[in-house]
């Protein structure tokens, strides 16, 4: 449900860029470090749009990379620890509803 709501957001400011875009498409003079250019206002838009959007796809796969890299040092290091303790992990959810049954027995 998340990741359908970011994409009808995502749509939905990419409509407004593009319009906001279209409206302006005059040109206009962007100075860079050591040289002047005139380009349309509407390519400025969209290529600030488009590098802002990839840096931040960028900051998101590296997240998720650095937190997928954790999650399986984190999984090593708990199968070495039940290894070396012999301990076994038994599933919450199954087991509760049989401990319940168990504490009180219907009259």
């Amino acid at each position: 449900m998340k990741l359908q709501w970011s994409l009808i957001l995502a749509l939905v400011f990419a409509l407004i860029t593009a319009l906001f875009a279209v409206i302006n498409v005059e040109p206009v003079q962007v100075n860079l470090l050591f040289n002047s250019v005139h380009i349309p206002l509407i390519l400025l838009i969209l290529g600030s749009t488009l590098l802002g959007g990839i840096i931040v796809g960028s900051f998101g796969i590296y997240r998720g990379y650095r937190l997928q890299k954790e999650v399986k040092i984190l999984s090593a290091k708990l199968a070495q620890i039940q290894e070396a303790t012999g301990y076994e992990f038994l599933d919450n959810e199954k087991s509760a509803p049989e401990e319940a049954d168990h504490e009180h027995p219907t009259q």
